[in-house]
């Protein structure tokens, strides 16, 4: 199963957004949602924010600093993501 590519690129672009520190988010995290809401089984990822099923169970009871390491989980899940979509826009390299 492949990942939406959409929801890939807004989420690598939030994730780097917040772990730059941007102002907008003082106020609170941005659910990672994209309304994709299907489990890829190989991996156990949504295919449309990155999150495990716990991640997303836990969501919204939980505090900043969870919202935030679940975030900087993300950003790292996302980045192996991102080089297969631009192979998929571009074609892979030589």
């Amino acid at each position: 199963m492949t990942f939406d590519q959409k929801a890939i690129l807004f989420i690598a672009a939030t994730a780097d957004d917040i772990r730059a520190g941007g102002k907008k988010y003082t106020q609170g995290l941005p659910s990672p949602c994209m309304s994709v809401c299907e489990m890829d089984d190989a991996s156990g990822l949504c295919r449309g924010c990155l999150r495990t099923l716990d991640e997303i169970t836990a969501w919204g009871n939980a505090d900043d600093a969870f919202k935030r390491q679940v975030w900087q989980a993300i950003a790292e899940r996302v980045t192996p993501r991102l080089q297969a979509c631009a192979n998929d826009v571009f074609g892979n390299p030589p």
